[in-house]
């Protein structure tokens, strides 16, 4: 996920809450606090290893709280690849099209971890106007939504890694997520950032920004 956000555009829209979906180590929550120092950031992380690495790096943050958990559409437990390449880990298995064009990804273990709704623990947080929501779950964004919706209408701004290709098995495409968040009140603002495919240069994935209308 790209990380260099201090544009106008964003930095101008007073947020005061941060909903970061797909945390990893906590390079994006970081560069956000630098941006908003007074909101709440709060990290969604399902790898214990990065979730303590994530700990680690916002510990000095007071107004910070992470949580080691996937999110999707229902609460329990789920099996979860680890790759080698940590920040291609997903619930999704991935496809030959990602081992082919990232093959430093390649390989995986499964792991159990716990996932939850995005709506049911955010009415256990303190949540102020307004919310800024990224998610980077590799391929997951419409369970993520279908779990969430409740949380992302009330959002000003949701940044959404976004695939053209599939790069996990029976991952929703741009088209896909689309349609949802338009469905939701937002409009598309284009992207921050692509990733393109070394070997043919094609897009793979993007960025993608979203604005509410209300």
């Amino acid at each position: 996920m790209y990380i260099e956000l201090n544009h106008p555009w964003l930095t101008g829209l007073n947020i005061k809450t941060i909903l970061d979906i797909g945390a990893h180590t906590g390079k994006w929550a970081y560069t956000v606090h630098k941006l908003f120092k007074g909101a709440r950031i709060y990290s969604f992380e399902p790898i214990l290893e990065s979730f303590e690495a994530l700990k680690q790096r916002m510990s000095d943050i007071a107004n910070h709280q992470a949580f080691n958990v996937a999110l999707g559409d229902h609460s329990g437990e789920i099996e979860f690849h680890v790759c080698k390449f940590a920040t291609s880990s997903s619930i999704l298995p991935m496809t030959q099209l990602h081992k082919t064009a990232f093959p430093y990804s390649d390989g995986s273990t499964s792991i159990k971890v716990q996932i939850t709704r995005l709506d049911d623990i955010v009415e256990k947080l303190e949540i102020e106007h307004n919310i800024l929501i990224k998610i980077d779950v590799q391929g997951y964004e419409d369970k993520v939504i279908d779990g969430g919706e409740q949380t992302i209408k009330r959002a000003k701004v949701v940044i959404m890694e976004m695939s053209f290709q599939r790069l996990y098995e029976n991952q929703p495409l741009f088209s896909d997520i689309y349609d949802k968040m338009i469905y939701l009140g937002f409009d598309y603002m284009g992207n921050l950032a692509q990733t393109i495919n070394p070997f043919d240069g094609s897009i793979l994935q993007e960025d993608a920004i979203f604005i509410s209308k209300s």
